[in-house]
């Protein structure tokens, strides 16, 4: 039955990571209540959820993805509608943490690494999430608009975000001094860092700056959004540069045109 969960995830567009992820869950479940998944019933679902609440002290954020994968089993392989009176825990509301200026030129300078210093810089020139930024390919950055075309990891949407002028400059030499084809800007043997690198990248540096917050990568990406907010790039401007997934936001997103993204100036150059 996870194979046939795999498989729909697979037919749908899902990523590998979230595929692993309900597959995961999904066979958590069924070890814990010990059933078949044809027997399985709403309050097996529940006792489930408890036993994450009280036993494994799941926070909501890994509960509702917990539920999410149980969702999507059930109503989409299984065709049993057992989830539909299940409501989703709410979220903790947290205040990003955000870097001003000072904090940003501290957080760069404390980086000697020129390869290294390019990715963290590019995660904050433009909004990236960090999946995103390690898998950039060197054919998706445009140097004379300075933009940058990015895809979600289910592979099947793109956007396009801003680039600082400044920092296409050290791309443009760090390009130059590479002497392999590897399509990605950040490369390792034939394929791209993985994750673990700016994540490793960000707290060492944080520290070694004596950044006295709790900075993480998502951190770069919030920050992004803030400068922009500061140098009064308007709401539904920012969303598109992230690549929110709310559908209201993206009906908006189709007014809003290339021509108008490019006038957007990145904060990175104004710092």
């Amino acid at each position: 039955m996870l194979d046939k969960l795999e498989t729909e995830l697979k037919i749908r567009g899902f990523s590998q990571k979230t595929a692993d992820s309900y597959k995961l869950y999904n066979g958590q479940f069924l070890k814990f209540i010990n059933k078949e998944p044809e027997k399985i019933e709403e309050n097996d679902i529940k006792n489930y959820l408890s036993y994450l609440t009280s036993n494994k002290h799941y926070k909501p954020r890994s509960l509702n993805l917990a539920l999410s994968s149980l969702k999507f089993f059930y109503n989409n392989v299984m065709n049993k509608k057992i989830t539909e009176n299940i409501k989703s825990p709410k979220l903790d509301k947290k205040i990003p943490v955000i870097l001003n200026s000072e904090e940003i030129k501290s957080l760069l300078n404390a980086i000697t690494n020129p390869k290294h210093k390019i990715l963290i810089s590019l995660m904050i020139s433009s909004g990236l999430r960090i999946s995103e930024a390690v898998s950039v390919k060197i054919n998706d950055i445009n140097f004379e608009e300075k933009t940058l075309k990015i895809k979600n990891e289910k592979g099947n949407k793109e956007r396009i975000t801003i680039i600082s002028g400044k920092l296409l400059e050290e791309i443009k030499f760090y390009i130059a001094k590479r002497k392999d084809n590897n399509p990605y800007l950040f490369q390792i043997r034939d394929t791209h860092v993985t994750i673990k690198l700016p994540q490793k990248i960000i707290k060492e540096t944080a520290k070694k700056a004596n950044l006295n917050k709790n900075v993480h990568c998502h951190t770069l990406r919030s920050t992004f959004a803030n400068l922009l907010t500061d140098n009064g790039v308007s709401n539904r401007y920012i969303q598109t540069l992230l690549g929110h997934n709310s559908l209201n936001i993206a009906e908006t997103y189709a007014k809003i045109s290339l021509e108008e993204i490019k006038k957007i100036k990145n904060p990175l150059d104004y710092l």
